[in-house]
């Protein structure tokens, strides 16, 4: 964990509530979500995640100058305590192990019940534009995660490799006997898939028990895709590297 630090801007009580992590994955599905919940429940920053290793660069987001990897968080209506982990860049491999063994350490640190990774899955034969409803799985770390999605009926994955950030968090929550999801949206692997975002956020908020709203995403699947991908163009000469692009907050 040396490589990854976590500083804290404020405390904030978290006992019992729930972690998203939303590093960049298949058609940017995490980054997506992360998003649209740090808009659509109100959550403010409450920290940042640093590295040497992490791009030399900074998000600016109306006039407001941003790291790489932040924290946002807060408490919604019902009680419910989120806290959301989001980046616009891919960590580079070496990384990966750091930045697990950090989340679930502060994860635990906050007395956080459960953490949840959305990825993209890539689905044969999905084309752009295609508005058919998209199917989304689960995995849990514990037996008490499988059996909360079987009683939310909750297709679970059973065979296949999940990489990255989320497979990492899957193994480690097994080891630890922490409750660890992932969900996993089929989306398109080319272009920023935001219907399988909301996908991915009708799950979680099947999982926690709070109603959010994706139908805007819906709505604006096609504005989202479309600016990702002109700010993809547009970073390329800035951070070498395909999975070390910087995306824009698409909302608000």
């Amino acid at each position: 964990m040396e490589d990854v630090q976590i500083v804290d801007f404020e405390e904030i009580d978290l006992a019992g509530g729930t972690v998203i992590a939303g590093f960049p994955s298949i058609g940017l599905v995490s980054t997506i979500v992360a998003n649209y919940l740090i808009d659509a429940l109100g959550l403010r920053q409450i920290g940042a995640m640093e590295s040497p290793y992490f791009p030399t660069l900074s998000v600016v987001h109306t006039g407001e100058p941003l790291s790489p990897v932040r924290i946002y968080g807060g408490s919604l209506n019902n009680g419910q305590k989120i806290a959301v982990f989001v980046s616009e860049f891919k960590p580079k491999p070496n990384l990966i192990n750091s930045l697990s063994d950090s989340i679930m350490a502060w994860s635990k640190k906050k007395r956080c019940k459960l953490l949840i990774s959305p990825e993209g899955m890539v689905v044969e034969g999905k084309t752009e534009g295609d508005d058919v409803m998209v199917d989304a799985y689960a995995i849990g770390s514990t037996e008490d995660a499988r059996n909360t999605l079987q009683a939310k009926n909750i297709p679970q994955f059973k065979n296949g490799i999940i990489a990255g950030v989320s497979g990492v968090l899957l193994n480690k929550g097994k080891h630890e006997k922490f409750d660890v999801i992932s969900i996993l949206a089929e989306a398109h692997p080319n272009y920023p898939d935001a219907r399988a975002a909301a996908s991915a956020i009708n799950v979680i908020g099947t999982v926690i028990g709070v109603e959010i709203n994706v139908g805007p995403l819906y709505d604006e699947a096609e504005r989202i895709e479309r600016q990702l991908q002109k700010f993809h163009k547009q970073a390329k000469p800035i951070v070498s590297g395909a999975g070390q692009i910087p995306q824009p907050n698409m909302y608000g």
